[in-house]
């Protein structure tokens, strides 16, 4: 698998996860001229903008680790982008920046991450 194949393979697993812990997905791979959000759903009453990470080992470090201060920045513009797209009201959201980091088979999801 190529690396795009890989990342595409733990996005649906963690969508997965989220449908099984109630979430409910609104848009998938959501692109804009800042970046790209893996996963936008919904759950009690917030939008979540959620990063996913996969490493099959330790050996890159924590998959998480990778969400650095510049990535968070690009995933904020770009949650901006998507509210402005949907013509949402922002002051009127609760919005969260969730990320999910997997491990090998391990799920380590962390809400309101950033």
């Amino acid at each position: 698998m190529n690396k795009r194949e890989t990342g595409s393979k733990y996005e649906d697993v963690a969508a997965e996860y989220l449908i099984s812990k109630g979430y409910l997905i609104e848009f998938r791979n959501y692109r804009d001229r800042f970046g790209e959000i893996d996963i936008i759903a919904r759950k009690d009453g917030y939008l979540v903008f959620v990063e996913v990470k996969y490493r099959s080992s330790t050996s890159a470090g924590d998959p998480l680790e990778a969400i650095t201060a510049h990535k968070q920045k690009q995933i904020r513009n770009t949650a901006l982008g998507y509210i402005r797209y949907k013509h949402y009201n922002p002051d009127s959201m609760n919005l969260r920046f969730d990320c999910i980091g997997i491990l090998g088979n391990d799920i380590n999801h962390v809400e309101n991450a950033f």
